[in-house]
């Protein structure tokens, strides 16, 4: 999946969370993207046969942040996060940053990005050499977070920070949404070939049992609608032709709210 970690998937929670360990085969050292639940997280690292060194925390709501306390006292692990005083705090942080901080891990650089809009703290964690972002409740796989403290033009600036990465990038949204994604989608763009072809191969993976995370940046350029308020298809449908982008966006996800 990255060519110098392991990365291990577990879901958790009634949101169908993606609790992520991420393992450095060079050092051993492993991150917890963001940690909901101690229990869980505990039992993925036994599973996995791995100590934690670090949680990265991408924003403050309890999903993402419930389980660090617990965590870091079992484990005496480093938790980085989001700059405080922007929304809610997260307790137990270590160091903060926002968007341009930059940080070492195992030798790999991490790039933070500063994505409000869902909230008004959501950072993203994007390792350049690896190819890879962690996106929290940003960017799904076709979709995008719900707009809790930030707003529609917020949380489209920050799709649009994401999209400018190499189409190469492998996206690890936090929720397996794709399911109710994929039924939006194809109610905003329902004549869409490229859509439709990505769908039936997303549908695969999940009468399977199988994550859809991560995904290709470049899919998502092609078929997530939050990623393409220009597109024609998407405006006529929603009789929308003549309106702004940031119409459009707004429209979506007020549709997707009710989805």
């Amino acid at each position: 999946m990255l060519s110098d970690f392991d990365v291990h998937l577990y879901l958790h929670g009634p949101l169908n969370n993606y609790g992520m360990l991420v393992h450095a085969r060079n050092s051993g050292e492993t991150i917890a993207i963001d940690c909901g639940d101690a229990d869980e997280t505990l039992r993925a690292l036994e599973h996995a046969g791995w100590s934690l060194n670090e949680i990265w925390v991408t924003h403050h709501h309890p999903d993402h942040t419930a389980g660090v306390a617990a965590v870091k006292e079992k484990t005496g692990c480093l938790v980085r996060g989001p700059e405080q005083g922007r929304s809610l705090p997260i307790s137990d942080l270590d160091v903060e940053y926002w968007d341009g901080s930059r940080f070492s891990f195992a030798g790999h650089d991490v790039n933070v990005l500063a994505t409000p809009g869902h909230t008004l703290d959501m950072i993203n964690y994007y390792l350049p050499d690896q190819a890879a972002v962690f996106t929290g409740d940003t960017l799904f796989t076709l979709g995008c977070g719900r707009i809790f403290d930030g707003s529609p033009g917020l949380l489209k600036q920050s799709l649009g920070k994401l999209a400018a990465l190499p189409p190469s990038t492998l996206v690890f949204g936090a929720h397996e949404y794709t399911k109710t994604n994929i039924a939006f989608t194809r109610h905003v763009d329902p004549k869409n070939l490229a859509v439709n072809e990505r769908i039936a191969r997303l549908e695969k993976l999940l009468d399977a049992g199988m994550p859809t995370v991560p995904v290709k940046l470049a899919g998502e350029l092609a078929t997530n609608p939050f990623l393409r308020p220009g597109d024609r298809g998407i405006r006529a449908n929603l009789v929308m032709e003549n309106a702004s982008d940031d119409e459009v966006f707004t429209r979506l996800r007020e549709i997707r709210n009710n989805f």
